[in-house]
């Protein structure tokens, strides 16, 4: 039993650990926080200016673009990654629908760069 007990021991020194590592992050801004803050520090930061129009404008379609291009290209990554890993094992047909699977990212990049959705002017 006691063989049994000291093989838990590296994990239960990693979970102790990293339950003092959370606590002191979660209580170290409460300690080293600066107090008293002036006007500046409690002005817009996100943009550079002061909020004028309402919350619930339109937004330019731009950046939906970009945030789509954004998860093509992560779910790509993601992708590739255990591609890579088991190249060996798939042979030349996982090579082509590997191709494939990138030639119809590639045709969608170029659609969107024609259509200028790239272009911030």
């Amino acid at each position: 039993m006691q063989e049994l007990l000291s093989s838990y021991l590296p994990v239960i020194i990693f979970f102790g650990l990293s339950l003092f590592i959370a606590l002191a992050l979660a209580i170290a801004p409460f300690i080293v926080a600066y107090r008293a803050p002036d006007s500046e520090k409690l002005s817009a930061y996100e943009c550079g200016f002061n909020a004028f129009d309402d919350a619930r404008m339109k937004f330019d379609v731009r950046y939906y673009l970009v945030a789509i291009l954004f998860i093509i290209f992560d779910l790509e990554v993601a992708f590739l990654f255990p591609w890579a890993a088991s190249f060996g094992d798939l042979g030349w047909f996982g090579f082509w629908s590997m191709m494939l699977f990138l030639g119809v990212l590639t045709i969608g990049f170029i659609y969107e760069w024609k259509k200028g959705a790239l272009e911030w002017d």
